[in-house]
C-alpha cells in the first residue's frame, strides 16, 4: 500500500472509530433519559425514547457502511484489520445497549401513571442504571485510550449490577399478594434484566480492547453470574 494511501486509510479507520465510540455517548445519554423516564413514570418521555431509537440504529449504520466501503476500497495489513473487527464489535453491541433502551422504554406505559412502587426495588433498579452508564462510560474511555487495565477492571464494576439484579428478583418475589403490585414488581423484573445486559455488553466492548492491544481474543471472567459459578456470558 503506498505511503499517501496508508495515510488516508489510518486516517478514515480513525474517524469510523471516532463515530463507533460516539455512538456510546448516544446509548449513555439514551439510558440516562430512559432512567429519568422510568424514575417519573413518564409515558411522553418514554415515547420519545423508542422513536429515537432511530439515531443510534442510523450511527450503526452510517459506521458498519464506512467500514465495508474501506475494505472493498483498501487492503489493510493485520493490526488494520484487528481494529477494524474491534469496531464493527463495538457498534454491535451499542445498538443492542440501544435496543435494550427501548425495550425498558416501552415498559414504563405497562406500569400505569402511579405505580403501586415499592422504594426497596426502585432504588436497586435505579443503582443499576446508574452503574450501567458509568461502565459504558468506561468502556469507551478503556477502547479510545487502548488501555487494557481499565477494560479488565470493567467485570469488577459489572458484578454491582449482578448483585443489584439478584436482588430486585428476591424482592420482587416477596413483593405481596396484590396483584398490581406483583404485577408491577415482574415488569421492574424486566427491566433489571435489560440493564443487566447493557452491563454485559459494556464489559463485551472492553474484551474487544484487550483484544486490540494484545492481539489475542480472550472472555473476561463472566460477570453474569455470581463469582463462584464461572462460565461464558451470553
Amino acid at each position: 500500500m503506498p505511503a499517501t494511501t496508508r495515510v488516508h486509510f489510518q486516517e478514515e479507520l480513525q474517524r469510523l472509530e471516532d463515530q463507533a465510540l460516539g455512538g456510546l455517548d448516544l446509548v449513555v445519554a439514551t439510558l440516562d433519559r430512559t432512567l429519568e423516564a422510568l424514575e417519573q413514570h413518564d409515558t411522553e418521555l418514554a415515547a420519545m425514547i423508542v422513536e429515537d431509537d432511530d439515531r443510534i440504529d442510523g450511527r450503526y449504520l452510517e459506521v458498519h457502511q464506512g467500514v465495508l466501503s474501506l475494505l472493498a476500497l483498501q487492503a489493510p495489513v493485520a493490526t488494520d484489520l484487528r481494529l477494524v473487527a474491534a469496531v464493527l464489535d463495538v457498534i454491535k453491541h451499542f445498538e443492542r445497549m440501544g435496543d435494550q433502551c427501548v425495550n425498558i422504554a416501552k415498559l414504563i406505559p405497562l406500569a400505569g401513571h402511579e405505580p403501586p412502587a415499592r422504594d426497596e426495588i426502585m432504588s436497586r433498579v435505579m443503582q443499576m442504571g446508574r452503574q450501567a452508564s458509568s461502565q459504558i462510560s468506561q468502556a469507551q474511555q478503556a477502547f479510545a485510550l487502548r488501555d487494557a487495565g481499565l477494560a479488565e477492571d470493567l467485570p469488577r464494576q459489572d458484578e454491582q449490577i449482578n448483585k443489584l439484579n439478584r436482588e430486585v428478583f428476591r424482592l420482587a418475589l416477596d413483593a405481596g399478594d396484590d396483584h398490581d403490585t406483583r404485577e408491577w414488581a415482574m415488569t421492574m423484573l424486566l427491566v433489571a434484566r435489560a440493564l443487566e445486559r447493557i452491563g454485559d455488553n459494556a464489559v463485551d466492548i472492553g474484551e474487544q480492547t484487550a483484544f486490540v492491544v494484545t492481539g489475542l481474543f480472550r472472555e473476561f471472567t463472566d460477570a453474569s453470574h455470581p463469582p463462584a459459578a464461572g462460565g461464558a456470558s451470553e
